[in-house]
């Protein structure tokens, strides 16, 4: 979905579609490093990965545990896993398609998350950096 509210929208990421561009320095500027140092050290900076740990964390977790549980029951209580539900189907099977469910939800919440409360911050972490390299070089264009 296009928004017109994101000036990355028809960017091109850096290196794609650019046949023979040949601009980019072979080593890094005088103090670039210090501005990425500087950026990394900064408050929001450390929003943006703080945002990302508080969902990534608690998210692989239950994923794992959900997952280890699914095998741990189908390898403990084959009984349990056997009992039919409805027909042919039985627990392991409703089990299994619950995890492929789960991979699906997982990666939605994590890209609506990216999307809601990573994204803005890090686009304007972008424009800082940029903006804090430029004056680095010496106020080039």
């Amino acid at each position: 979905m296009h928004s017109s509210r994101d000036p990355w929208y028809d960017a091109l990421a850096s290196g794609w579609g650019e046949s023979g561009v040949v601009d980019a320095p072979e080593t890094v500027p005088p103090g670039a490093a210090d501005v990425y140092v500087e950026v990394q050290r900064g408050a929001a900076f450390q929003e943006v990965r703080s945002r990302y740990r508080r969902f990534v964390v608690p998210a692989v977790v239950i994923f794992l545990s959900w997952y280890a549980a699914y095998v741990v029951a189908a390898t403990t209580a084959p009984e349990l896993m056997a009992r039919p539900v409805a027909g042919a189907v039985n627990v392991a099977m409703l089990a299994g398609l619950g995890q492929f469910l789960t991979t699906f939800l997982l990666t939605w919440a994590y890209a609506r998350h990216a999307r809601l409360r990573r994204d803005p911050a890090a686009l304007e972490l972008r424009w800082d950096i940029q903006e804090l390299a430029r004056v680095t070089r010496g106020g080039a264009a």
